[in-house]
């Protein structure tokens, strides 16, 4: 029984939409004329679209102008849905007399117009919530308002009956349509968008009246008569004329100005894309999340051809760049999916800017790979050495100080181990740099290859090492040094013979030191001390080792302040003719007057001095002195004056010499610069271009310590010296030993045949003065002939002749 309820009630809604939709197709196919209801149709497409585009001028407009638009939208979609109101009312045919009152016919154009600029000044509301709605809602009720007032004004020898079914459905249509066309049309302001936008409102606007229209029931009725100032329906259509008319000027109007804002738009677009490709970074410009506009950095970007990304969304390819479109906003990175799937990271820049009279979202899109490349690898270098790929000194002390940490933990020994490749310099000047980073990387291998999981090597700078290992004691780093140290002999390391040898010291962890520099500082003394000692061995740090160290700094510390303080001396001793007995000249020769060591021997501070570069303060001063000395000298006697190799190799030194002689006022040729075979095989070239710069001046070059060094007789080939210095090793042993004797032999007969005299240094018997005498020596100095002293002890040799014979008497 129920079921036959249920089905009586769907058969009975189903009669009732049969009856509304036969009753609205009688009224417009029965009582309508179809060519005015198509006419009716076309100016309410007109109005519709020339309204809603009226209207998208308003929204992107403000203050004053953006008020006339609206007025003029208002005007032209109040007139044309009253002159599609009463287009359709001429199209209606009762089949009795009828006419239009004037008063109610004006009024309905006025309430068509007003509740027309009602709604679109609502729906332009910036802070009402759902303002498209609410004034699609107010125009769609205004058209309600404007049929039934016009229908209020349509007399009819006749009574009007009205379907309250069909009324309240015609005014839901117009209401919502309304809102769903005013709603659709400003979301965006694409002729897509527009185009359906003024569809739904012909359609809310002609369901209203046709709906309204069938709802109206006229009832003959011979005894109502028609008012005297009712307008017939022929001058109702001259008034319809020109309000058609008027829509379809405004049409026109609305048009034109469509179109020049897309000639416009068009134009702007093609100069911004054109300065926008002149930049290496991507840019968009969008509307909302849809891309308007991309240079072709973009493009390329994404992947994705730049006129195939136009209209798309935004959001396909960056996530989280839609914003407001009157905020800015920067993302320092983002991630931007390209169109192959691949994720890369991005900056995006987000500007708000006029674009087309509207404002757009521009943003500019910097692709970061490189960036991110490049911070990876200033990150690795930050903790890794660029050359051989070893972890740093600042890698190295992180973990040595986590290791330390986990071996007090624990309990457990640690062990250091430094390194310092012998000899290393050598093997640059030889060889070049090019040999020294080849010999460098080969030693990170070959250290690399003896280590066990866990410890660690790095490279702390220059040719230093360094080894970390954990949970070693002191035999198991001896054994650890130990097999460093013959991977280094075995392994082929170095190019054209140059062996990577190397010192290694070992500091133990807690004996040594219980923190990290300590550890350090104490490796590096027994380092150190391994160099000492003969070089290609390892130590183990001691007590003592710091004592030593500690006092080779405060020598370093005093050496500095030297001069300043007045400590260093000249001393000079006589270089004298063989043959004759004369005097020649002196050779100066440096003293360190200490005032708490008392004498210094030279032995020990002058390579002190060389390693960290105060010789060349020290080696001036006494460059000046001794020519400020010998330039006061009665008898015009040489002055030979011992050159260190960081001299000869330093910028400026042939002019630091032609600057002393000009102050001194001593004569060139009396001074003699004395250089020693290792001073030269450092840096040939540079060292031969000096000397002859200095050689032009008139000054002496003389080798020292002739056949100590290397490749002595290509150094005679290839400087032209003026005298060769016999090295006191060999001059010392002519008369008790043959090898000594015949290479002193050899060297006086290679002075001869070369036409360079010879002096031998360290005469200190007769026996000795004798043989070079009978092998025809030139020159003698030596304890023999005058042991260093300041030169007042000489006053006999350098006064003139009335001078020195007023002294001997």
């Amino acid at each position: 029984m129920l079921a036959l309820v249920r089905a009586l009630k769907r058969r009975e809604r189903a009669l009732t939409r049969d009856a509304v939709v036969t009753t609205l197709y009688n009224c417009i196919i029965g009582n309508h004329d179809l060519k005015l209801v198509f006419l009716a149709a076309v100016v309410c497409n007109l109005a519709a679209a020339t309204s809603l585009t009226l209207l998208d001028h308003a929204r992107v407009s403000t203050g004053k102008p953006r008020r006339l638009w609206l007025l003029t939208a208002a005007l032209a979609g109040g007139t044309g849905i009253w002159a599609t109101h009463f287009i359709a009312m001429l199209a209606f045919s009762p089949g009795i007399a009828s006419a239009y009152d004037l008063g109610l016919t004006g009024l309905s154009l006025m309430i068509g117009i007003g509740m027309t600029a009602g709604g679109f000044w609502i729906a332009l509301r910036p802070g009402l919530p759902a303002a498209a709605w609410i004034g699609g809602a107010q125009i769609g009720l205004g058209v309600g308002a404007m049929h039934f007032t016009g229908m209020a004004a349509f007399e009819v020898a006749g009574r009007v009956a009205w379907d309250a079914g069909l009324v309240a459905a015609a005014l839901a249509a117009g209401a919502g349509l309304g809102s769903l066309a005013l709603a659709t049309t400003l979301r965006d302001g694409s002729v897509r968008v527009k185009l359906t936008g003024g569809l739904l409102m012909v359609a809310g606007i002609c369901g209203l009246h046709f709906t309204a229209m069938a709802a109206a029931v006229i009832v003959p009725d011979p005894s109502v008569a028609l008012s005297g100032t009712a307008v017939p329906a022929e001058i109702l259509a001259v008034a319809v004329a020109l309000a058609s008319s008027t829509i379809l000027v405004l049409a026109f109007a609305g048009l034109w100005l469509h179109l020049r804002d897309e000639r416009r738009t068009a134009l702007e677009s093609d100069r911004m894309r054109g300065l926008a490709n002149a930049a290496v970074e991507g840019l968009v410009v969008c509307d909302g999340d849809r891309i308007v506009t991309v240079n072709d950095s973009f493009a390329d970007l994404v992947g994705v051809a730049a006129e195939a990304l136009t209209g798309a969304a935004l959001s396909d390819f960056l996530g989280g760049a839609a914003a407001p479109p009157s905020c800015d906003a920067e993302m320092p990175e983002a991630p931007l999916r390209r169109a192959d799937g691949v994720t890369i990271p991005v900056e995006v820049i987000r500007r708000v800017i006029d674009f087309a009279g509207r404002p757009h979202a521009a943003l500019a899109v910097r692709d970061l790979r490189a960036r991110k490349r490049a911070e990876a690898r200033i990150a690795y270098l930050a903790h890794h050495d660029a050359l051989t790929g070893a972890p740093n000194r600042t890698s190295f002390n992180e973990r040595l100080a986590q290791e330390i940490a986990l071996a007090r933990a624990a309990g457990r020994p640690l062990a250091v181990l430094c390194a310092d490749l012998d000899r290393f310099k050598e093997v640059n000047d030889l060889f070049g740099h090019a040999a020294g980073d080849a010999l460098l990387r080969a030693v990170c291998a070959a250290i690399t290859g003896v280590l066990a999981p866990g410890q660690m090597l790095a490279r702390l700078g220059g040719d230093e090492f360094a080894v970390l290992a954990p949970n070693l004691d002191a035999t198991a780093a001896e054994a650890l040094g130990e097999a460093i140290l013959a991977a280094l002999r075995q392994a082929e390391t170095g190019p054209a013979g140059a062996i990577a040898a190397a010192s290694l010291g070992i500091a133990l962890f807690p004996h040594d030191g219980e923190d990290p520099e300590s550890l350090m500082v104490q490796a590096d003394t027994a380092l150190y001390r391994a160099k000492q000692e003969g070089r290609g061995r390892l130590r183990f740090y001691e007590a003592r080792m710091g004592l030593q160290v500690r006092e080779r700094r405060q020598i370093e510390h005093d050496l500095r302040h030297a001069v300043e303080r007045g400590e260093l001396k000249v001393f000079y001793q006589p270089q004298t003719r063989i043959d004759s007995g004369e005097a020649v000249g002196f050779e100066a020769l440096l003293r360190w007057q200490h005032p708490e060591r008392g004498t210094v021997p030279p032995n020990l501070f002058i390579p002190i001095a060389e390693e960290t570069g105060s010789i060349l303060p020290i080696g001036e001063w006494v460059l000046r002195e001794t020519c400020r000395e010998a330039a006061t000298w009665e008898k015009p006697l040489r002055i030979a004056v011992n050159v260190s190799a960081v001299q000869l190799h330093a910028p400026g030194f042939a002019e630091l010499v032609h600057e002393v002689l000009f102050t001194t006022g001593l004569a060139p040729a009396r001074l003699e610069l004395e250089i020693t075979e290792t001073a030269l095989i450092r840096d040939l070239p540079r060292a031969l271009a000096t000397l002859r710069r200095i050689k032009a001046l008139g000054v002496r070059i003389a080798m020292d310590d002739f056949g100590t060094g290397y490749s002595s007789l290509s150094n005679l080939r290839a400087f032209p010296f003026d005298k060769i210095k016999i090295d006191s090793s060999f001059t010392r042993s002519v008369d008790t030993s043959e090898q000594a004797a015949t290479i002193v032999r050899t060297v006086l007969g290679l002075g001869r045949g070369l036409g360079l005299p010879v002096l031998a240094e360290g005469v200190e018997t007769s026996a000795e003065l004798a043989f070079l005498g009978a092998e025809a020596c030139h020159e003698a100095q030596g304890y023999l002939l005058g042991r260093p002293a300041p030169i007042g002890a000489f006053g006999h040799l350098t006064a003139g002749r009335l001078r020195a014979a007023e002294d001997a008497a």
